[in-house]
Order: C-alpha cells, then structure tokens, then sequence
C-alpha cells in the first residue's frame, strides 16, 4: 500500500513537473537536459568545432542537445557512451558498453581518432543497493574512471563537468578533481530537484602532472 502511495506521488510530480513539459515541448527526451543547459550557459562550455564525449548518455536529452548545440561543424564530434541502449541521435556517435570494462573503453577510445577532448561529460550514475556505504563506494569509482579518462584525454585547457552525490565520498571526490584542475566548480542546477542528493563537479583547467 505504501509502495502505490509512493508510485502515485512520483507521477503526480513528474507530469506536473514543468521541466518535463519543457521537455516535451522542446522534444527532449529527458528533463535532464535543463540540468547541462544551465550549467552551459552559466559557464560557456560548450561551442561549435568541440570533441565532447557524453558518459552515461541514455536516454540521449544531453546529446541530443550537444548535436543541437555544436551542430554540423565537421571539426567537432560527439561520442557518447552508455551501458543501455539509446536511440540514434543524429551526428552522435554511440556506443553501447560499460564503462568499467576495458573493452568499453578500448571502443570509445577508438571512436576519438586520436582526437583530444575538449569536454567530458559525466552522467553516469550505478544501480543503487540501498547500502549507503558500498553505493558510495561505486559513486566514486565512477568517479575515479572518468577522472582518469579526462586526465589521459582532454585538451589542456579542457573541461570535465560530473554528476556526483553527497556521499561520505563526496569531498574526496572534489579533492581529487582539485588535484586534477586549475578551478573547480560544485554546483546545483535549479533543474535538479531539491530533495536530490546529486550534485555537478565541473573542472576545467588540466594542472601539469609530474
């Protein structure tokens, strides 16, 4: 009975949401992409002649707003990446695989010919347990892999923006991206729902290692 309670509460808030109108009105695929446009605007992120790779695409808002954002400029491309499948977004270029796997990353590797990356976006997210601390535990190792691939790929003056949520791991995670970045950003779009426990990391700035 709780259970329905709770199902009936969601759907009530999501189709009175006005994001999810927008959404529909936009032809957006998820009210996420408020979220990325937001932050874009704030920040001047994104422009035409990029390489942004999107982690944890599915089901596409944010790269179907890359492929409007950056449009047909032949220097720029846009990989994308997820663990589900995702519907064809036009000048997107997917792959279904997961992250944490070398062969994903072998595959998404291969797609940037050699390219440098200007952005890395992160909305990967895993499936949850209810176990505060080993769901913590995954929140940062996915963390961790796309540090790593931003580290290894971006452009010097390159830009890695995240999801991420307030976990015990939380201010590791942003220690970490201090290391790795000359300025560092946390930041909650209006977009994301107040009761949400998620929040961006946006680097930008790649500090010289060694």
């Amino acid at each position: 009975m709780k259970k329905n309670r709770f199902k009936k509460a969601w759907l009530n808030e999501h189709l009175t949401d006005p994001y999810v109108k927008q959404a529909q009105k936009d032809n957006y695929r998820s009210r996420a992409v408020y979220k990325l446009r937001e932050i874009d605007e704030a920040h001047r992120l994104l422009r035409p002649g990029q390489v942004v790779v999107d982690l944890g695409s599915a089901p596409g808002a944010w790269s179907q707003y890359l492929a409007r954002k950056l449009g047909a400029d032949r220097a720029g491309a846009i990989v994308a990446l997820d663990l589900l499948p995702m519907e064809p977004v036009e000048g997107v270029h997917f792959i279904q695989g997961d992250f944490r796997e070398p062969e994903a990353l072998k595959r998404l590797e291969a797609a940037l010919l050699g390219r440098r990356v200007d952005v890395v976006l992160s909305d990967m997210a895993p499936n949850l347990s209810g176990i505060a601390s080993a769901d913590a535990a995954r929140i940062e190792h996915l963390a961790e892999l796309a540090l790593d691939f931003a580290g290894n790929w971006l452009e010097a003056d390159g830009a890695l923006l995240m999801k991420s949520f307030h976990t015990g791991y939380f201010s590791q995670i942003v220690t970490r991206f201090k290391q790795q970045f000359r300025v560092v950003r946390t930041l909650k779009p209006k977009a994301s729902r107040d009761r949400s426990a998620e929040v961006f990391v946006l680097g930008s700035g790649l500090r010289k290692q060694g």
